[in-house]
């Protein structure tokens, strides 16, 4: 007999598993063999779940900060120049832009829903829930694809590039009627479409006015009356020069655009988020990327509020 005989076995710290009274194996609690998605470096659920959303709270303050920057730039030229402001957002589609938000006050709801049947284990309506988010998302930007290819058929581009079609300007010319009635910068031009439709109405007893009347009414070849012309002239004569509206283009197009990659980057976050529940990753007890998510999509929603008040309904 050898001395190791007489040793007792003694088992290894930190070991996988422990013998019952019968001699069979089971695994203990400290390896977390029974919680799967439990990190090692967690002693529970509950503790990877805070450490998590403090995480994500983290992220969360650096896009702020980020999105702050261009705000502030926003603010900035908008009180250095607000009648750039004021006339380019005449060139945006408010209803569309108003579509948008409530698109994204929707998905929003889906998302918080989404979290709530995580956190219940309601795994169908999970899967339902982060669906419809998704749509939503790319609703928001086929809405948005639609905007940006009008802006670049018209001619609505950033900077020194900024060179509007006539379409475009005649556009913002009935805005600015109907928004002021004598249009803000077009009195004038005002003015000269009312002379332009009336000067066939002065003498309405001889064959000869009533041929002006038809005249002016004719539209040349590229559909537009002898008004609408007096009206888009007047437009273009009082753009504002210096700086062109094209500064105004150029914040809306690095805000939106912006706005946009984080929509994508948002559309992938909840496809992830979609396949895991699909797999039935997620239970009450471990619910946090869906959270964590949520959080980000929830942030984005938010600038969006900001962004449509601050560039569609600018007066």
């Amino acid at each position: 007999m050898s001395a190791a005989d007489l040793v007792p076995a003694v088992a290894p710290s930190g070991a996988g598993h422990a013998h019952d009274e019968h001699g069979h194996a089971h695994d203990d609690h400290d390896g977390h063999g029974h919680q799967p998605h439990l990190a090692h470096h967690f002693e529970s659920y509950e503790q990877q779940f805070d450490a998590g959303k403090l995480g994500i709270w983290l992220f969360l303050v650096t896009e702020v900060l980020f999105f702050s920057g261009l705000f502030c730039a926003y603010v900035v030229f908008r009180v250095i120049y607000p009648e750039i402001f004021a006339f380019g957002h005449l060139f945006l589609n408010k209803q569309l832009g108003a579509v948008n938000t409530v698109v994204l006050l929707v998905s929003s709801l889906t998302m918080a829903l989404a979290v709530r049947s995580a956190q219940l284990g309601q795994r169908k309506l999970l899967i339902g829930m982060l669906i419809a988010t998704i749509a939503c998302a790319f609703v928001f930007m086929g809405i948005k694809y639609v905007e940006y290819t009008s802006k670049f058929q018209e001619g609505l581009f950033p900077g020194t590039a900024f060179k509007p079609t006539d379409e475009a300007l005649l556009h913002a010319a009935h805005l600015m009627h109907g928004a002021h009635g004598t249009a803000g910068h077009g009195e004038a031009s005002h003015g000269e479409a009312a002379h332009a439709e009336g000067s066939h109405g002065e003498a309405g007893h001889s064959e000869a006015s009533h041929g002006d009347a038809h005249a002016a009414d004719a539209k040349d070849e590229h559909g537009f009356t002898a008004a609408d012309r007096a009206l888009i002239e007047t437009t273009r004569k009082n753009m504002p020069q210096n700086p062109n509206p094209g500064l105004f283009f150029s914040i809306y197009f690095c805000l939106t655009g912006l706005h946009g990659i984080h929509i994508i980057g948002g559309i992938a976050a909840i496809s992830w988020i979609l396949y895991r529940s699909i797999q039935g990753h997620f239970t009450p007890l471990y619910f946090g990327p869906v959270e964590y998510v949520g959080l980000y999509w929830h942030l984005v929603d938010l600038i969006w509020i900001y962004l449509f008040p601050l560039l569609y309904l600018i007066h």
